[in-house]
């Protein structure tokens, strides 16, 4: 497959049509409307989300309005979680015939609980679901938008889908993976966020490097659990989508779910700090949508259940520390699906 479209202006998106192109595949970024399309052909680059990284040669900008997508055209999407539905009402009418539909999207829709590949699934149509596929793993846009070494993995319960996606983005500095375990792919790469926002938490209030090795290991152990009742494979988030992106994810000053969890702790307003962001922190919304499975599943998620009442019922960042510090003592792989 040597052509692509990419909804989404995003970081991600953008970065994603940029390593695309440089390696010589046919990229069209989808843009929201016609005069966004204008303004960043125009400008070359993105200049709000990866200033001073020009767009190669051959990446082309056009408005989802003129969109039709192609029969040998993959269709990537990166667009943030809460507006997945209503990106694929605009395109579903718009594309060929057994096409090729890959999520970049990291989250889980408010309400329903539904995972990215779920809501393509409603909104596409059930017969497409063999060629829907997954791309995530420890990616941060701007370290892969500056060329520096990455490694991704790709889902499908198709593995020959995944395989295509797969040889579509392998680049010198992008090896990807495959897994046939889409849930679990899928789950990891929504489900670490709630924990970088703890992470974010221990280091806004300066608990050290302890605390939040503990909070990494222990928050693994819970978005395992919740994975696995779903019907993940426990070993996938021992890899790329799970373990990986959680270590990234809570280790690096580029993560916004992190930031969040920092400015927390340093006692600023939940609405204080989005309205300051210009890119989307998926773990917000996907807190509440966890915490519901949780809740309904009969699942333990002792950190999702302190994010969810710090975020969304005001409780105070050190108290829900102090209440997970004393939880019942119990063996540690009690609970740790293996």
């Amino acid at each position: 497959m040597s052509k692509a479209a990419i909804v989404g202006t995003t970081t991600w998106g953008v970065t994603l049509s940029m390593l695309l192109a440089q390696k010589g595949v046919s990229v069209t970024l989808i843009a929201r409307s016609p005069e966004e399309a204008s303004r960043l052909a125009a400008a070359g680059e993105h200049p709000v989300f990866l200033p001073g990284i020009p767009f190669p040669p051959g990446l082309v900008v056009a408005p989802i309005q003129s969109f039709s997508q192609e029969p040998d055209q993959a269709l990537v999407l990166a667009v943030p979680s809460a507006s997945m539905r209503r990106n694929l009402l605009d395109l579903r009418d718009r594309l060929a015939a057994g096409a090729l539909v890959v999520s970049a999207s990291k989250g889980l829709e408010t309400g329903s609980g539904l995972r990215m590949s779920e809501v393509i699934s409603e909104e596409l149509g059930r017969e497409l679901s063999p060629r829907i596929c997954v791309l995530s793993g420890p990616n941060l846009a701007r370290e892969v938008a500056r060329g520096l070494p990455a490694v991704a993995v790709v889902a499908s319960t198709d593995i020959a889908a995944a395989e295509e996606v797969r040889e579509l983005f392998m680049a010198p500095t992008f090896r990807v993976y495959t897994n046939p375990d889409l849930i679990g792919v899928e789950m990891g790469g929504s489900l670490k966020n709630i924990i970088a926002l703890g992470a974010g938490i221990s280091d806004g209030l300066g608990y050290g490097d302890n605390a939040k090795a503990a909070l990494v290991t222990r928050g693994l152990a819970e978005i395992t659990r919740l994975g696995v009742a779903l019907g993940a494979r426990p070993a996938t988030f021992a890899g790329l989508a799970g373990l990986g992106d959680l270590v990234t994810t809570c280790a690096s000053p580029l993560s916004r779910n992190h930031f969040v969890g920092e400015q927390l702790a340093r006692g600023r307003s939940l609405e204080e700090i989005l309205a300051s962001m210009v890119n989307v922190a998926e773990g917000v919304n996907t807190t509440r949508a966890a915490y519901d499975l949780a809740q309904r599943l009969g699942i333990d998620m002792p950190i999702t259940g302190q994010m969810y009442r710090v975020l969304f019922q005001g409780k105070e960042p050190r108290r829900a520390v102090a209440e997970l510090m004393l939880r019942e003592a119990k063996p540690e792989l009690e609970s740790f699906p293996l």
